[in-house]
């Protein structure tokens, strides 16, 4: 099994003293999870951007990499307010998160704003976690070619498929339409391909090979969902519940 990858956006909820508790408790389980440790899992932390240079210095001897949550799509000049991926290069991040549904629909980005950042990412040896999904739920097919149009990529991607209808959600979409548009995006790029929207501990089990990883937000708030997870992770390297974290 290639490794799975294994996002967590912290979005704008923590402040600067429980991002650092977090972020070492994290740092803690992946010294010693065999999922991270075997080489099962990759994970992939999203601090807000006044908590890079910390989180990156508690992740610094571990294998958990750090990205920025947005990036402009200059590199540099007079653009107040914006972090450019040079910027987010120089901090030590490795990943970037592009076209979330929520910068869509706040700060009203559309696909070419997308494919310029993903340009950005790029020019600076970032890799796009690009965010794609529908508006509505509806079938399978038109699902996949509502996202496929969203791909806007030309190196290494991270594709983050959440339905925009399942984010912020009490339950996830049903484990057979998550893994059905995840195998028809998987044709369209040659990296990982994992679900966001409302992902949480159990869903990896019922996804099995259907997803390369998830990308979660708020249900990892809780270090010990993390842990769970990345137990999902052994479990199907193994072939069942064969470990479990204390």
């Amino acid at each position: 099994m290639s490794a799975l990858t294994i996002g967590i956006s912290l979005k704008m909820y923590f402040g600067r003293a429980r991002t650092a508790e977090w972020c070492r408790a994290v740092a803690g389980i992946a010294r010693s999870h065999p999922a991270v440790t075997d080489g099962l899992a990759r994970l992939v932390v999203l601090p807000s951007h006044p908590y890079l240079v910390e989180g990156g210095a508690v992740f610094a001897s571990t294998s958990v990499r750090i990205g920025g949550q947005d990036l402009f799509w200059e590199d540099e000049g007079a653009f107040t307010g914006e972090v450019s991926g040079a910027q987010l290069r120089e901090l030590g991040c490795d990943y970037v998160e592009i076209g979330h549904a929520e910068r869509r629909r706040i700060f009203g980005e559309d696909d070419a704003v997308v494919a310029a950042k993903t340009a950005a990412a790029y020019r600076n040896g970032l890799t796009p976690i690009l965010c794609v999904g529908e508006q509505r739920r509806s079938s399978v097919e038109a699902a996949a070619a509502e996202c496929v149009a969203q791909l806007h990529s030309s190196g290494p991607v991270v594709v983050a498929y959440e339905p925009v209808w399942a984010i912020g959600a009490d339950e996830p979409a049903s484990p057979g339409y998550i893994a059905a548009v995840c195998r028809a995006l998987r044709s369209h790029v040659s990296g990982p391909v994992i679900y966001g929207g409302s992902a949480k501990p159990g869903l990896l089990t019922q996804l099995g090979d259907g997803v390369d990883g998830l990308f979660l937000g708020r249900f990892a708030h809780d270090p010990s969902a993390v842990a769970a997870i990345l137990d999902e992770v052994v479990d199907l390297a193994e072939g069942g519940p064969q470990w479990r974290s204390a």
